[in-house]
């Protein structure tokens, strides 16, 4: 699996994400400036971490995705490589138009750091092939703006067509606003472009893949990526 990851001013989670895109596929990533132009010859997954890429001014993720590389991003996503965003990741794929809807402020105002519980909606994605479906995983978020809101219509699109791939969930999979700690609408944690091959999700999933830090629910994100990616090739 050749993976890329995005680095731009103030992302702070590229080291993590690095980290375990290398663990899980045995593979050094390439780690792209935001400035670049063109992403490396031969990528099959782009990545856009977490942070607080240019201190969050405007709109999270607003700068970011105005940025030269995410038009070789966008291009890419459009021959149907795959992308995924976390966190800043999501909130930029937002302001670049390849997800529908925003990231607001959370319900409660406050920046949120915690581990949360997620149900997985489906594991026919190339994201989720290593979950089952109802399968209930347990990954940190930190964000102050993780809060998901889109038109009716959209959130109707996004049910209808089973585009919502995480929720936020209590451990026994239970969709309840207690569980819903930035009170996102229909407690969405992640969701999927029209395509399939474009996933944004608020949660930290490479933060949980070794066992020396207790959870490795997020590892089967990673492994199942790769091995779709190993098959492909």
């Amino acid at each position: 699996m050749k993976a890329a990851v995005l680095v731009f001013p103030g992302i702070n989670r590229e080291r993590d994400m690095a980290r375990t895109l290398k663990l899980t596929s045995g593979h050094e990533p390439a780690m792209v400036w935001h400035a670049e132009r063109e992403l490396p010859a031969g990528t099959d997954l782009v990545v856009i971490p977490g942070g607080f890429s240019y201190g969050d001014y405007l709109r999270c993720g607003a700068i970011a995705a105005r940025s030269p590389i995410m038009d070789a991003v966008r291009s890419f996503a459009g021959k149907g490589g795959l992308v995924l965003g976390v966190c800043n990741g999501f909130q930029i794929l937002c302001e670049a138009g390849l997800l529908p809807g925003v990231l607001m402020r959370n319900s409660q105002l406050r920046f949120i750091c915690r581990d949360v519980f997620l149900r997985v909606e489906r594991s026919d994605t190339p994201f989720t092939r290593g979950y089952n479906a109802g399968q209930v995983i347990r990954v940190p978020v930190a964000h102050g703006e993780g809060n998901y809101i889109a038109d009716g219509e959209t959130i109707a699109r996004l049910e209808g067509e089973g585009r919502v791939v995480f929720r936020y969930s209590s451990p026994d999979g239970m969709i309840d606003p207690n569980w819903n700690h930035n009170g996102a609408i229909n407690a969405i944690a992640g969701i999927l472009n029209e395509r399939g091959n474009v996933l944004g999700m608020m949660p930290h999933p490479e933060n949980h893949v070794e066992p020396a830090l207790g959870v490795t629910d997020g590892r089967g994100m990673f492994a199942g990526l790769s091995e779709a990616l190993g098959r492909a090739a």
